[in-house]
């Protein structure tokens, strides 16, 4: 099985294919490490190891430790240390503690994807709408190169031992094609439920991409197959009576959930204690803009295509400027291949090839020159196959088309 798209697979015929890329990988981030909290270094320490990130992108800051809310002029001089050692190539950031979880009237994780801007990010009262992620829902797969914008992510738990099992979980759910279920639930919760209007578009939309169920109640209790997990609910009960896979995503509709101590809500982070791989919730009062929460069907649709964790959340905000992201940024479960030959030919089953045209081209050197063999349409975000010739000795890759396959061309 290859490691995702982009390379090749390993197995058979399909030895000599690869796919457009898709998802950040380990070369596209930065870990930044407080140098003032024993506990961020060790976190960052270990997530690089884990991850294979090179030296060069583990950023050393100083900062006070432990605080909940970051002052600016400490935020200023991180984001100038950033700047300064922080090249192009990076695309988002891994922030390796659980507190702060603001900054000052920001998310953490927005201030520093967008820069700190409260004209644009902080409503007096907090039931305004605020500025439009140019990010949202968007086909980018380089964030920083196309939006000028890092996604970020807080390495976050209640303790060193709880964020290096997190960190786990997300290696572990790498191309790991987790057979769950999608969890959509209808709550009682009036003002907090809001996001029950679009389950059934998302069922229609994605149901045959995914198992999914909308429940009719106020808790989920007793699954074992949890693979996301959205509710409306102040205090979100019997989470720990569920099991949730590797990689799994849940979160809840609540003023709160990403004030990470201090509030009687529940809070992304308890959805980390309990097996969740990633969690969102805001860290001042949104009111309940369904617009500053994640969009269900676009998470789950993204993540679905092979997109990474930091990306798929990111992407299904509008306005997150209030918003904390918890989690594994590079946690990619629905990435890879799954290859099969016979006599008769060689199947390649993925999920990592978003909707769209594809040319198929082959060429007898990896280096090509590669011509045009035949042409794929991608419909939907399940899983897709690619069927190649018996004795197909060539090199092989799809290529993205935007406009309609050649004309004449048959499908491989």
């Amino acid at each position: 099985m290859a490691h995702g798209a982009g390379s090749a697979a390993r197995e058979g015929d399909a030895s000599r294919l690869s796919l457009p890329a898709v998802g950040l990988r380990a070369r596209d981030i930065a870990v930044v490490v407080n140098d003032a909290d024993p506990a961020s270094v060790e976190i960052g320490r270990y997530y690089a190891r884990q991850r294979g990130i090179a030296a060069e992108r583990v950023i050393h800051v100083r900062f006070p430790a432990g605080q909940p809310v970051m002052a600016f002029a400490d935020w200023a001089r991180v984001q100038a240390v950033l700047e300064t050692k922080v090249d192009a190539q990076v695309q988002a950031y891994a922030l390796a503690w659980t507190l702060p979880f603001r900054v000052e009237c920001m998310g953490v994780t927005a201030a520093f994807a967008f820069g700190f801007d409260p004209g644009a990010y902080c409503p007096g009262d907090g039931c305004q709408p605020t500025k439009a992620s140019p990010y949202f829902n968007s086909r980018s797969s380089a964030p920083f190169t196309d939006h000028r914008l890092r996604p970020a992510m807080l390495l976050a738990g209640e303790n060193v031992e709880s964020v290096k099992r997190l960190i786990d979980r997300g290696l572990r759910a790498d191309e790991s094609w987790p057979e769950g279920k999608a969890y959509l639930m209808n709550t009682s919760d009036r003002g907090r439920n809001v996001r029950a209007e679009s389950y059934e578009r998302v069922r229609a939309a994605l149901g045959l991409a995914y198992p999914i169920e909308q429940v009719d109640a106020d808790a989920l209790e007793g699954k074992a197959d949890v693979m996301f997990e959205f509710t409306g609910a102040a205090v979100v009960a019997s989470m720990a009576s569920n099991s949730y896979l590797d990689g799994a995503i849940a979160d809840h509709l609540t003023s709160f959930g990403g004030a990470l101590v201090g509030y009687d809500q529940t809070t992304a982070l308890h959805w980390l204690n309990v097996g969740a791989t990633g969690s969102y919730g805001n860290s001042t009062e949104p009111c309940n803009f369904r617009a500053k929460f994640p969009d269900v069907g676009v998470v789950i649709a993204h993540y679905l295509s092979g997109e990474t964790l930091v990306e798929a959340y990111w992407k299904s905000v509008l306005m997150p400027g209030q918003g904390v992201f918890v989690g594994d940024p590079l946690a990619r479960p629905f990435g890879g291949m799954r290859v099969t030959s016979s006599a008769a030919g060689t199947i390649v089953r993925t999920r990592a090839l978003p909707p769209g045209n594809y040319v198929v081209e082959a060429a007898t050197s990896a280096i090509g020159p590669f011509r045009p063999i035949g042409a794929l349409r991608a419909n939907g975000f399940g899983i897709r196959e690619i069927r190649l010739p018996a004795n197909e000795t060539r090199f092989v890759r799809l290529r993205s088309a935007p406009e309609s396959p050649p004309r004449g061309a048959s499908s491989p």
